[in-house]
């Protein structure tokens, strides 16, 4: 087997239980691995470290599996499934009132670069790097062998495609062909999401625990909901009591299904569906008079480290025309789904763009990743999803 020669230097994180080998630390590879081969890993004294798959492409040549040195075959898959239902057992998923939950996170659950997801009787994927999209077959034994499920659906993402050599997600791989949508529950809501919406395996589970405080948080409130997707957060909201919701996105395909999902749902006189740009629909609101509850969960803005700085300026400018459409005393809930955006870059980024509002913002609540979605402790990269819960008040 190959093996991989960390630099001095560089073995710490690896050490500590980091699941990443960058490629500034590999000193040499030895044994001419390609593309998706198990590696073993080893410190600069020869030191055995662990064992993963390897991707020559990715700024993360190394994913480790395994701090054993066994093999990364079926049966190691079908034990890590094994633990990750348990896991959700604990969890309480699956519920009589949700059917839709992340199976395996990455990491997170010992299978670097699968993502699993389970929305009602469908299975979604993302094969996310060449070790593991080689390692298909396995995987998907895995999941008949676990779940049964009705189908199971390729939903691989272009950037990990384009960065891995991998094929983009190719639908429906085993079981009903004919599936057109996904149909499931959420905290009792009814979805159902056409395959045509392609965003992540379908839907975004790891918001459910944010969706739920912002129900409790809605009652007696105006809530504009400006980047909603399909309205996940604008039913939560109306269901709360709120005195009227504002869903807003600007695709014509997701506000005719949020539309549709609000009806099936009892709330379609409670939530108004529009389409338009949220930033608009942002200043719009200010200029308004502003919404007692503001929700602001943009797409990913930083997809790299490299675009970091220019997501901090746009996530200032977000913040300010949020802080904006929020009437004094009411409330703002900022998310972030880009890992290289932490905590405290989120809340200095409120912090500036409230100022430039001339206002304050007081922080309340901090969220993160819904517990499907589990992180190792020496993973920090893992914790992906930030958000705070602020009020947005005059400047004293």
């Amino acid at each position: 087997m190959a093996r991989v020669v960390l630099k001095p230097g560089h073995v710490r994180p690896v050490h500590t239980g980091h699941p990443w080998v960058f490629q500034q630390a590999v000193g040499r590879v030895e044994g001419g691995a390609l593309a998706g081969d198990e590696v073993s890993v080893f410190d600069p004294q020869g030191r055995f470290l662990g064992r993963g798959l390897y991707s020559p492409k990715s700024a993360i040549p190394v994913r480790l599996f395994t701090r054993s040195d066994r093999p990364i075959d079926g049966a190691l898959v079908r034990e890590r499934f094994a633990r990750a239902i348990e896991l959700r057992r604990e969890l309480g998923l699956p519920a009589s009132d949700t059917d839709a939950y992340r199976l395996i996170h990455g990491e997170g659950d010992g299978l670097p670069g699968l993502i699993v997801d389970v929305l009602g009787d469908v299975v979604s994927v993302q094969l996310n790097t060449v070790g593991i999209a080689r390692r298909e077959g396995i995987v998907y034994a895995a999941i008949e062998e676990a779940l049964s499920p009705r189908a199971i659906l390729d939903r691989t993402g272009e950037i990990a495609a384009r960065i891995e050599g991998v094929e983009v997600g190719r639908g429906v791989v085993r079981g009903d062909a004919t599936v057109d949508a996904l149909r499931f529950r959420e905290r009792g809501f009814s979805f159902e999401v056409p395959l045509t919406l392609g965003q992540k395996t379908g839907y975004y589970l790891d918001q459910r625990a944010l969706r739920g405080r912002v129900e409790a948080l809605a009652d007696g409130r105006t809530v504009l909901d400006a980047y909603s997707f399909i309205g996940s957060f604008a039913l939560a909201a109306a269901r709360g009591g709120a005195k009227h919701v504002v869903s807003v996105d600007e695709s014509a395909l997701v506000a005719e299904v949020a539309a549709e999902t609000a009806r099936r749902n009892g709330l379609v006189d409670r939530v108004e569906i529009r389409r338009g740009d949220a930033m608009a629909a942002l200043e719009h609101a200010a200029n308004e008079g502003g919404y007692d509850l503001v929700l602001c969960d943009p797409p990913k803005l930083a997809p790299s480290r490299g675009k970091r700085d220019a997501a901090l300026v746009a996530y200032r400018r977000l913040a300010r025309s949020a802080c904006a459409a929020t009437k004094p005393g009411g409330l703002l809930v900022l998310s972030s789904c880009s890992g290289v955006i932490s905590h405290e870059d989120l809340v200095r980024a409120l912090a500036i763009g409230a100022r430039d509002a001339n206002l304050g913002a007081l922080v309340l609540e901090r969220h993160v990743q819904a517990a499907d979605h589990p992180v190792p402790a020496a993973f920090p990269e893992g914790l992906y999803l930030k958000s705070v819960i602020a009020r947005v008040e005059p400047i004293a």
